[in-house]
């Protein structure tokens, strides 16, 4: 069932990360709840709803929201329509490319936030035309855990920021969003770089790069990496110094 959002927005619980410190950074008044895993900005004082795959659903009632903001991929679609079905109002973003990044944050404060552009996001678009890339092109595999491996695959946010800095993902034709790898074969790949984001699994200099032998490795952040929100503003600048583009 659909619940509209209401004309006037005084209470925002976000079920999303980067959602929590895109609204935080907009309108931090509103924002009466957030996930465990919001962890930007650092002095976010919120009352906690536990995780995107496991909230509080009581919790979020009680805190009586005009609006729950969600995302496709990261909430479970049977947690969304019991908010519904309490009459809760819940916008869900689909977000798989920057340029879908930049139309969705705007119709989310434009129509479920009910308040104007962020400035931030005219500066994360300006960076982001800034940024095309120039010069040879490199391929790419992105692991994002490990026991059992995994990878970026089709169809990804992820994959969509690192071919705007002119670095494909050798794996954007398989039939999975994130395909587990066995480590032999991601070893044999004949990519140029490995890229290794602190999230979700934490990779770090001490874990990850030593099991690509032979391969150049970058330590990026993941927040840079796979969040939409005010973080797409320094992001081409950092991800491609740390992916070694200059």
């Amino acid at each position: 069932m659909a619940v509209a959002v209401p004309e006037t927005v005084r209470r925002i619980v976000s079920l999303v990360p980067s959602l929590t410190e895109s609204v935080a950074a907009t309108v931090p008044e509103a924002l009466v709840g957030a996930t465990d895993w919001c962890s930007h900005p650092a002095d976010l004082d919120v009352t906690r709803v536990r995780g995107t795959k496991n909230p509080d659903l009581e919790a979020i009632k009680k805190l009586r929201p005009d609006v729950v903001l969600a995302n496709a991929e990261e909430n479970r679609p049977a947690d969304l329509e019991a908010l519904r079905a309490a009459g809760i109002a819940v916008w869900v973003t689909k977000i798989e490319t920057l340029e879908e990044a930049f139309v969705s944050l705007e119709r989310m404060f434009t129509y479920a936030c009910r308040t104007d552009r962020p400035t931030w996001l005219d500066a994360a678009e300006a960076a982001w035309g800034e940024a095309a890339a120039e010069g040879r092109r490199r391929t790419a595999i992105i692991p994002i855990w490990r026991r059992p491996w995994m990878v970026v695959g089709r169809d990804t946010f992820t994959g969509d920021v690192l071919k705007h800095l002119g670095v494909d993902n050798l794996y954007a034709g398989h039939a999975e969003r994130y395909p587990k790898i066995p480590l032999p074969e991601l070893v044999e790949c004949r990519a140029d770089l490995v890229v290794l984001p602190d999230e979700p699994y934490a990779f770090s200099a001490a874990d990850g790069p030593e099991c690509f032998p032979g391969h150049s490795c970058a330590l990026v952040s993941g927040r840079l990496l796979t969040w939409y929100g005010p973080s797409l503003v320094e992001a081409p600048e950092r991800l491609r110094r740390d992916l070694g583009g200059g």
